[in-house]
């Protein structure tokens, strides 16, 4: 029986990456995306898994807070959707953890490094093929970066050219990438064949027993109709927006005729196209109904 279950969805995400008992699951994943000289090898869960996180039909983000043996701060999170200023909240997460972690007392030289990550299973840079970035503090003229601060990683996941034939072979993170999107769509044992780290192997396990406890079933059923409907909501609401884009277009469009050929009329100088559609719609009709009323007067 195919699993059915997706790892994208927040319940699944905090329970499979955010529990104690599956730090060497979350590490696995940490070492995928931050390729670091020397690996993460153990990491404190500072908000674990709890399912009064889940007590209501509201989608919301549960980041995983953590952090590592060598001082080193984290915060993972899964996004569904992208949504304006996300970047920018990434990296005030990043310096809030940054700033947070001193206490009175403490030396600057007691900072340790803020490391803010975002899974994305939608397209955050679309003009971009590459799947992973990450942005640090630096001094691009002088190839320079402050290495051990504040660090944000973005990494779409659809992006990947992700192909069952050879994901046994591919990189760490690749195989992340296709546990996320394709896990639901496969049967445990063929799942666990083509993720044979233990880590993998772990995650499966989880995911496994989501789908049979009636319990969680019924709270993954819960979440994941919230997360449909927030986005139904945010599709319809774009598409609300572009819909009155074009009414106001021609709308502007229809003004900014009426404006020239009146201007024509009365013998002004004609303005430009483009400077009457930089203005706002409410801009154009106040000028149209000026001249409209010159010309009546000048008519009568």
């Amino acid at each position: 029986m195919l699993l059915g279950i997706k790892p994208t969805v927040d319940f699944v995400f905090k329970k499979v990456f955010g529990s104690p008992e599956n730090i060497p699951v979350l590490i696995g994943l940490l070492n995928a995306i931050l390729k670091l000289a020397h690996p993460i090898v153990h990491v404190e869960i500072l908000n674990p898994f709890s399912y009064q996180e889940f007590g209501d039909d509201k989608l919301v983000v549960l980041d995983i807070r953590a952090r590592d043996s060598v001082g080193r701060w984290l915060n993972i999170e899964m996004q569904v959707t992208v949504f304006a200023g996300l970047l920018q909240r990434l990296v005030y997460y990043a310096c809030t953890m940054y700033v947070d972690q001193l206490e009175p007392g403490q030396s600057y030289t007691d900072l340790r490094s803020a490391i803010s990550i975002c899974l994305l299973n939608k397209r955050l840079f679309r003009d971009d093929a590459i799947p992973h970035h990450r942005f640090r503090l630096a001094d691009p003229e002088h190839d320079m970066e402050v290495s051990d601060a504040i660090e944000v990683h973005t990494v779409e996941l659809t992006k990947y050219n992700l192909q069952e034939e050879t994901i046994s072979a591919a990189p760490a993170i690749e195989q992340w990438a296709f546990f996320f999107l394709f896990a639901d769509g496969y049967e445990p044992e063929r799942l666990r064949a083509l993720l044979p780290g233990v880590e993998f192997q772990r995650a499966i396990s989880v995911v496994e027993a989501i789908a049979a406890k009636t319990e969680d079933r019924m709270m993954y059923d819960q979440r994941l109709k919230a997360q449909r409907d927030y986005q139904w909501g945010m599709d319809s609401a774009r598409q609300e927006g572009r819909q009155e884009g074009r009414q106001e277009g021609l709308e502007k469009g229809e003004s900014v005729g009426k404006i020239q050929i009146l201007q024509q009329l009365l013998g002004d100088e004609s303005s430009s196209t483009a400077s009457l559609r930089e203005r706002t719609t409410s801009e154009l009709s106040t000028m149209l109904a000026d001249l409209q009323q010159r010309l009546r007067s000048r008519e009568s």
